[in-house]
């Protein structure tokens, strides 16, 4: 669909498999490709911000060998819930507790996505409102142990079990809680020269 691409060796640099099945829906050719870098950034950052600065972080560990054909994909997801970000889950105690604070409340979900050729940046970012409905322990304990959230900001994913059973109101797009806001996405590498 997107002929101008094809000057581009675009390179997913993203182990999520949600975000790779995501971006193989728009019929784009990629490679996936990632390297190490430590995610921290200051608790002075809010919102946001934090997936802003994660996305570019993650960019710049390929600064040194970047080439003129390439275009690099990074992108950061986090879950907003009470002025805190809620990221991936360190035990199964953790996404537990996460699960509880967030049952029957709403939370945001801020996606970043940052695009890096030699030449250019382009960063967006979106943002998503989930409410869950209220959920007993039975039923926290059982996604927890059956599904293991613990590669996902929140300690959840909306397109299994627990999206289906406790999502009762979305606002927003429902590809950025999965951690690539889709359209925002396609419209960047549509207007890509």
């Amino acid at each position: 669909m997107l002929e101008h691409l094809k000057k581009y060796d675009i390179i997913l640099a993203s182990q999520s498999p949600r975000r790779q099945e995501l971006l193989k829906g728009l019929d784009i050719d990629f490679s996936i490709e990632t390297r190490p870098i430590d995610e921290v950034y200051s608790n002075s950052l809010k919102g946001v911000e934090i997936t802003d600065y994660l996305a570019v972080l993650k960019a710049s560990a390929f600064k040194e060998t970047i080439t003129d054909n390439q275009l690099i994909i990074t992108s950061d997801t986090i879950v907003w819930f009470k002025d805190q970000p809620l990221e991936k889950p360190k035990s199964a105690a953790d996404a537990y507790q996460m699960l509880k604070s967030m049952s029957g409340e709403t939370h945001e979900v801020f996606t970043s996505v940052c695009f890096t050729t030699i030449t250019d940046q382009i960063v967006i970012n979106d943002c998503t409102k989930v409410t869950f409905s209220s959920l007993s322990q039975e039923e926290i304990e059982y996604y927890v142990n059956t599904y293991k959230p613990m590669d996902k900001a929140g300690a959840y994913g909306i397109q299994d079990w627990l999206g289906y059973a406790a999502v009762i109101k979305l606002e927003g797009c429902y590809y950025n809680v999965m951690g690539l806001p889709l359209a925002k996405v396609y419209q960047v590498l549509r207007e890509l020269k």
